[in-house]
């Protein structure tokens, strides 16, 4: 991150200093804190006694350097907690309120300037974890991704948004990022031009965005995003919070009266501004491979020939500090090596050579080994204010159970569980989908999730789960055990059961949510 942001945001710590001490002293409501903490990256936790740090790290890249910063003040002041996040975010928690002010300190200075990251503001820009070393990408986005997240922290103080605003790039038909159903997206072609995606999003009201423009120039795209933000500004919602997201101008604007909008905004733009860019030719690895790594399903050869990427998912994004120090002592003296966050709160230790790659490999045998085991949660209730279902102990209670049935790999899916209806855990792209909330029993409420079955990320075969009945928490475990053992029984994976057998699965959850 420019350093140029820091004298235009230094500033601004000592009011954040006041407001949580007046938080601290109930003299602020936790709403009142809420709403103006999240302008930081920071929020109380459920509890109000301990509070969380969000850092922007454009495209996920947790270079060696940032990775130490973490590493050292984790172990300065004793964080505990790390969350790898939706939004290749790195989210500090259970910090206590009188460190919080020097962590968010030293964490600008470190280039992860935390302003902006919650609240109504643009949001951390995403990019494909491995661009830049994915074989057959068009091209590489991340440097596009750097320099939208750089642009758009020009609006922070300088533009009142309606809500939060998510930008993000694409290069593979994966869509990892959710460039096709996001806020904006752009979306890499084999001419080397993006395809441009708006006001699409997860959440209450979901619903895929509108291709607004095709083969943009990567020199031209602030011009996009300036034409959005303007768009944003202009019609977006500022009376009702709950349709104040840009999927909800294709509803009152329409789709045709949405997309001329946008087409006039950026129109306006093209003719008053000067923003296109000029960056430099993405700078490729020096290193050069030696030997050759093993065949393994972590382990992915890069563009690169001879260099690796190497995958390691901690359960539910958590990753233990202490792990944490662990990867940075080992790649701390590899050269070009750093790390990339998923948007699935995994990550990838990229530009290993084959030995790196094998030492890396052993270093993370702790992390998912099945297809299940990766699968996705929020931090949920126990430390979200705003959480309704535990997403975390869900989690942990079924991989739990299923690492007991010793399925094979594929049996089950990766599941996408949320606390509650903001979608963190992205439950609506999820082939099995879960969703925070309550349910009424004869033996009164009880902790239960909605269930989400059949969505897709997929470019081009995007589809957003719609919400069926709600599952007790306790049940959901078995489930999924029951399922597992459905598709077992036939010699099959998921991925081919579900075609020919979706009535089973309905069948199934009818039986757990009746």
């Amino acid at each position: 991150m420019a350093k140029d942001f820091l004298t235009e945001f230094l500033p601004d710590l000592e009011e954040f200093k006041e407001k949580t001490i007046q938080f601290h002293n109930e003299e602020l409501t936790i709403a009142a804190y809420k709403k103006f903490s999240g302008g930081f990256g920071s929020y109380a936790q459920r509890g109000g006694q301990k509070h969380m740090l969000r850092l922007r790290i454009a495209g996920g890249r947790l270079t060696k350097e940032r990775l130490g910063f973490v590493v050292e003040y984790c172990e300065k002041y004793h964080i505990d907690r790390l969350k790898i996040t939706t939004c290749q975010s790195l989210q500090l928690h259970n910090l206590e309120p009188s460190d919080l002010f020097e962590i968010m300190e030293a964490a600008w200075f470190a280039g992860m300037i935390s302003r902006g990251g919650g609240g109504d503001f643009p949001r951390n820009v995403m990019a494909t974890p491995l661009s830049g070393v994915q074989q057959e990408e068009p091209f590489d986005v991340m440097p596009y991704a750097e320099a939208a997240g750089e642009y758009l922290m020009n609006f922070i103080k300088a533009v009142k948004f309606p809500r939060k605003l998510k930008v993000c790039f694409s290069n593979s038909p994966e869509n990892e990022t959710h460039a096709t159903f996001r806020d904006m997206g752009f979306v890499a072609q084999s001419d080397h031009t993006f395809d441009v995606y708006i006001a699409g999003g997860l959440g209450i009201k979901p619903c895929l965005g509108l291709c607004a423009a095709k083969n943009v120039p990567p020199e031209k795209i602030l011009y996009h995003i300036k034409a959005m933000v303007d768009t944003f500004v202009t019609y977006g919602n500022y009376e009702n919070r709950s349709k104040a997201r840009t999927r909800f101008m294709q509803e009152s604007l329409g789709v045709q009266g949405l997309l001329q909008a946008y087409q006039e905004k950026l129109a306006a733009v093209l003719d008053t501004e000067a923003l296109d860019l000029n960056l430099p030719h993405p700078e490729t690895p020096a290193k050069k491979g030696q030997g050759q790594a093993p065949s393994h399903k972590r382990i992915i050869p890069q563009k690169q020939e001879g260099l690796y990427a190497v995958f390691y998912q901690p359960m539910g994004g958590d990753l233990a500090p202490e792990k944490a120090a662990q990867l940075y002592h080992l790649i701390a003296p590899m050269e070009d090596v750093e790390i990339r966050l998923t948007p699935e709160e995994g990550l990838y230790v990229i530009n290993c050579n084959a030995a790196e790659a094998q030492a890396v490999l052993a270093a993370t045998e702790d992390g998912a080994q099945t297809l299940f085991d990766t699968s996705v949660a929020c931090i949920g209730a126990s430390i979200c204010q705003v959480g309704i279902g535990d997403s975390q102990a869900l989690l942990s209670a079924c991989i739990d159970a299923v690492r007991k049935e010793n399925f094979t790999d594929g049996v089950l899916p990766r599941i996408h569980i949320s606390g509650c209806p903001s979608s963190c855990g992205s439950h609506q792209i999820g082939e099995l989908g879960f969703r925070g909330g309550i349910k009424q029993t004869p033996e009164g409420p009880k902790p239960a999730f909605a269930v989400f079955q059949g969505g897709c990320p997929l470019a081009g075969r995007e589809i957003l789960a719609d919400m069926g009945s709600a599952m007790l928490a306790d049940h959901i475990p078995i489930f999924l055990t029951e399922l597992g053992k459905m598709i077992s029984a036939d010699h099959s994976t998921y991925e081919k059961w579900i075609k020919l057998h979706r009535q089973r699965l309905l069948a199934l959850i009818q039986k757990y949510t009746a």
